[in-house]
């Protein structure tokens, strides 16, 4: 039978993750607040209204990969950049990137299967040999995660990636898939393993902190177009067109103090798209929506109802 959400959040939390009252995944993370503003090359690409040019809200949530909620920054693992940004007519589109620029599976049971290989315990590298043989398309995930898992120096200075592809259709009915990547202005910087371990529990945090009381951090907002023979449903597979676009920058400027309040629920979910912008037919990307929802009732103990993207 095929997995299920339920299945995904089950296999999480044996592993140390999924705690009550907190994500099940990118479990610590800190709000932010800014702007998009879009280039004129975006609004060749899309008719979604905010990319004309217009600058629009941003919310923006930076976080570790854990659904430890605990975990200190200097541990090795994926990070995470959500962003939701207001439409002029008040609705909201999301876009989700990590450090990671490929997803381990093409499939959400290839996905499970490898979180259950990854459980901690001295049977851990049987469970991974076993794993291998039936999956060997899952050795691949393994030095993208690695190198998806340095450490920062800064949330402001790593590159995340959208790991699924949309299609973006403009004003002139011409459409193109496109994968995301936020680029970092300030440039990439890692730090070094003996350097991650000496770093407080916080740093990423309070680093962010300090950097934004002096200026705004901001990302190239870039878009890698498919080209023919790039799968548009499989989040595991490279894409060999180099291509890219830059049609936009986020700029983040501090803190956001209003969000996730006295039951306020903030949910990042790339199902969320607007006019000019749909999912592909990608198996995972529609799993992790539908993730979302039960990770959303595990956390608060209510259901997302009509928040929720529909899924078809």
């Amino acid at each position: 039978m095929p997995v299920t959400p339920d299945d995904a959040i089950a296999v999480i939390r044996g592993a140390g993750g999924a705690c009550p009252g907190h994500r099940a995944l990118h479990a610590k993370g800190t709000l932010y607040r800014g702007t998009f503003t879009a280039t004129p090359e975006a609004a060749k690409l899309s008719r979604a209204t905010h990319l004309d040019g217009s600058p629009v809200p941003a919310l923006v949530r930076f976080s570790n990969g854990s659904g430890n909620p605990t975990q200190p920054d200097g541990a090795a693992g994926v990070r995470g950049l959500a962003v939701k940004f207001t439409l002029p007519d008040g609705k909201t589109t999301d876009v989700s990137t990590q450090t990671a620029r490929l997803f381990a599976s093409s499939t959400p049971d290839g996905f499970v299967e490898l979180l259950r290989a990854l459980r901690p315990g001295p049977t851990m590298p049987a469970r991974l040999a076993r794993l291998f043989t039936k999956r060997p398309a899952l050795l691949r995930a393994l030095p993208i995660l690695a190198a998806a898992g340095k450490t920062p120096a800064s949330y402001a200075t790593i590159e995340y990636h959208g790991l699924h592809a949309f299609r973006w259709t403009g004003s002139d009915g011409s459409s193109r898939f496109v994968r995301y990547h936020l680029i970092p202005v300030a440039g990439v910087q890692h730090l070094s393993l003996l350097a991650a371990r000496k770093k407080q529990p916080d740093f990423l945090t309070d680093e962010l902190k300090a950097r934004l009381a002096a200026e705004p951090v901001r990302f190239d907002y870039r878009v890698q177009i498919a080209g023919p023979n790039d799968s548009t449903v499989d989040p595991s597979a490279p894409w060999q067109n180099p291509d890219t676009v830059s049609v936009g920058t986020i700029e983040i400027t501090g803190l956001d103090t209003e969000r996730e309040h006295d039951g306020d629920i903030v949910v990042f979910d790339p199902l969320r798209v607007t006019d000019g912008i749909e999912p592909s037919e990608d198996p995972v990307l529609r799993f992790r929506s539908l993730t979302y929802s039960e990770s959303v009732k595990l956390r608060t103990g209510v259901a997302r109802g009509a928040e929720a993207p529909s899924i078809s």
